[in-house]
């Protein structure tokens, strides 16, 4: 292998972790849109989407394990999830209320909050809130950021205490 192919190798690893967030939202929508069940939608995107062009778009080369355990559990959980969402937002603006797009990428984040203790809670928003960015122009990346930040506190309370006092909670 040349120097490039060996750099583009030790970085992958995070890539294909954003990747993975990236098609989970994708096939978060999917399942909410056309009532495909997870494993169905899943197997599609693992063996026809991640790493090949599909209709003029790339899909990353993603982690599969990661982006299948981000679909199965943001799925399963679906209903806690929406309920710690909808009590993160104003009661003038519910969940049903948002584009479908934005419930995905609020599922995601908030299940990997919720149950992706080893990713740290700063990536988790950050990575979100990117994705955020790459559908949405106006404020509904802020919203992303806003609300992940408020579940961040309460389901990780550990580590937004080390964030306030300026402490390096879980890097």
């Amino acid at each position: 292998m040349n120097g490039a192919a060996d750099s583009a190798r030790r970085e992958a690893p995070g890539r294909r972790r954003t990747a993975a967030r990236l098609a989970a939202v994708q096939a978060l929508y999917q399942i909410e849109l056309a009532g495909t069940p997870a494993e169905t939608v899943i197997g599609e995107f693992v063996h026809h989407r991640i790493g090949r062009d599909h209709e003029d778009v790339r899909f990353g080369d993603a982690d599969p394990e990661f982006f299948a355990a981000l679909v199965r559990g943001a799925d399963a959980r679906r209903d806690e999830l929406d309920k710690l969402v909808g009590d993160a937002l104003t009661p003038d603006w519910p969940l049903a209320r948002l584009e479908s797009v934005l419930r995905a990428i609020l599922r995601a984040g908030a299940y990997e909050l919720l149950g992706c203790g080893d990713v740290p809670a700063a990536v988790v928003i950050s990575e979100y809130l990117d994705i955020g960015h790459a559908f949405f122009a106006g404020k509904e990346p802020g919203l992303v950021n806003g609300v992940l930040d408020r579940l961040a506190r309460d389901l990780r309370p550990e580590e937004s205490a080390g964030a306030r006092h300026g402490g390096a909670a879980s890097r």
